[in-house]
């Protein structure tokens, strides 16, 4: 009975050491504001979704009266990236970001909750008690990081519109982060979170199995290869 007992208690000091350790990761570590880059990657991110769910409108807009009448399809028109850019203020998308602090650089920004807090919010439903400078209630509530990204979004929008209007009626062939942030707002200046793609552990792990079963698939070919060449050449010998 003692020794249950026992196991017990060093069973809850296991646990409750886990979710503490848990609530430090979240806890942890400075506020770090966004990037000039972080900043313009997400606003052309935002801009390239929506234009993409706009995109399937195949209205035809009439303008003009009488003899003066024009048909604009919407797909072209003025109108869609007004729209687009204010209907609502296309920096309002940010504020759907999260800080994820279990990834690096400008990946830590990402819609959803984060693995963490995903992780400690089952452990609240659960029961468990998750002790955290930051209370419960404001969990889900705007980070300063991502406060200030789109505060930043807005200052963008303002002084590049010209840009992305310029984008929108003769460049659409090019990637609006390719034309708007590493041809216009980072020309010479950092771009590395530009190439930053978030890619989920499973993948990343099936990916790594799939290249040794290809790696290894490929040394048996070569070693059949081997062998048989050698036996052509035996019995060329004889």
């Amino acid at each position: 009975m003692r020794s249950i007992v026992i196991l017990s208690l060093i069973s809850l000091f296991c646990f409750n050491f886990i979710v503490s350790c848990y609530a430090e990761e979240e806890d942890k570590g400075p506020v770090i504001p966004p990037s000039k880059c972080e900043v313009c990657k997400y606003l052309a991110t935002e801009l390239k979704d929506r234009l993409e769910e706009t995109g399937k409108n195949k209205e035809v807009l009439v303008t003009g009266t009488g003899q003066k009448k024009k048909k604009i399809k919407y797909n072209t028109a003025e109108l869609r990236l007004i729209e687009t850019l204010h209907d609502p203020h296309i920096c309002d998308k940010i504020l759907e970001y999260n800080i994820h602090k279990e990834r690096e650089g400008s990946l830590r920004f990402a819609k959803g909750q984060s693995e963490t807090f995903k992780t400690l919010g089952d452990l609240v439903i659960k029961g468990v008690k998750v002790v955290m400078d930051v209370p419960y209630e404001l969990w889900n509530e705007t980070s300063a990081e991502v406060a200030e990204l789109h505060r930043q979004c807005f200052t963008l929008v303002e002084r590049y519109e010209e840009t992305i209007e310029d984008w929108y009626f003769e460049h659409q062939d090019q990637d609006i982060i390719d034309y708007l942030c590493r041809k216009h707002v980072l020309k010479n200046e950092e771009q590395t979170c530009l190439d930053e793609v978030y890619v989920p552990k499973g993948d990343t792990e099936e990916k790594e199995e799939d290249a040794e079963k290809k790696q290894s698939a490929e040394k048996k070919s070569k070693k059949k290869k081997d062998k048989s060449k050698v036996k052509g050449e035996t019995e060329e010998h004889t």
